[in-house]
């Protein structure tokens, strides 16, 4: 019931509007947001390079209403490729295509994503564009992008996919993006679906999560495993012992500001960390999620919001 009312809330335009412009909504929302500028979010993305762990960066926004709105989001992106290659981080970028204007022109999407995975394949060394999942509505045409783009000569290995374990159909999704060799970040998923789409029970969803992350720890392809459920982050780092997995075969993966005592010792012990850092100006949806999916994070809300 928690988790719907605040997926309920990250979907209200007048809420977003007034957070958004709320100095204490930036406060609060500053433990899962790294800033609103690049220069925020390349000073977060060094201090977790020093700790041992990689990154992933997202610009976030999402359903542009306007080719203006895309563009200037992929030049923004373009911007982070050269600061990521000449500070010599250890990071990658992420990016939503309704925020490169799907919604607005499926081919100036493709352009412009077409583009960022271009000069990551071409910058020194290579990067990696990781195209995010939406809502069900967006489920086949990002998948569509993501052979498209990796079937283009000189991509392989640099644009990869994310796939929901709460979703029914994302067994035979993760089929199709092993049969091309594609990288997956598997998540459990955050947005609000219909039964007959999505499982609704945390049991189900944590079931299919364990039984895809198996079928992607031993693909031989290199997968990111997003969660901070310490019981399935324990079953993957027994199960990689159990097959003689490496440890550098996959990587964790974890949100910014989220348990970040258990990404510091999982990096302690030897195993391959990522940390997802959100930055900019429309962190409201984002935030909403994450309160959506993690109840001791509305606890950490609400003391911030008592603090003077």
């Amino acid at each position: 019931m928690l988790r719907a009312f605040f997926i309920s809330l990250s979907e209200s335009r007048s809420l977003r509007a007034l957070a958004e412009r709320s100095s204490i909504g930036q406060r609060v929302s500053a433990r899962f947001v790294a800033g609103t500028q690049v220069a925020d979010v390349l000073q977060a993305t060094s201090a977790v390079n020093q700790r041992g762990m990689g990154v992933s960066i997202d610009n976030l926004g999402e359903n542009v209403t306007n080719a203006e709105e895309a563009r200037e989001s992929a030049q923004l992106y373009h911007q982070l490729l050269d600061e990521i290659s000449a500070r010599k981080l250890n990071a990658n970028i992420s990016l939503k295509l309704t925020h490169m204007g799907l919604d607005v022109d499926e081919n100036l999407a493709c352009e412009l994503v077409s583009g960022l995975v271009a000069k990551a394949a071409s910058s020194n060394p290579r990067n990696f564009v990781r195209v995010d999942m939406e809502g069900s509505a967006y489920t086949q045409r990002t998948l569509d992008f993501v052979h498209k783009l990796h079937r283009i000569p000189g991509n392989q290995e640099c644009v990869g996919a994310v796939i929901q374990s709460y979703m029914r159909r994302a067994e035979s999704d993760i089929d199709a993006l092993l049969s091309e060799g594609i990288r997956i970040r598997l998540c459990k998923g955050a947005y609000k679906e219909p039964p007959e789409i999505a499982f609704q029970a945390k049991s189900e969803v944590d079931a299919n999560y364990v039984k895809l992350m198996k079928i992607l720890m031993k693909s031989g392809i290199y997968h990111g495993l997003a969660t901070h459920d310490e019981k399935i982050i324990n079953h993957a780092k027994a199960f990689a012992t159990r097959e003689n997995i490496p440890h550098d075969a996959f990587e964790f993966q974890m949100l910014y500001g989220i348990r970040r005592d258990l990404q510091r010792r999982l990096a302690k012990d030897g195993w391959r960390m990522r940390v997802y850092i959100p930055f900019g100006t429309e962190w409201y949806p984002y935030f909403m999620r994450r309160l959506a999916e993690r109840p001791a994070n509305v606890l950490f809300v609400a003391r911030n919001l008592l603090r003077r």
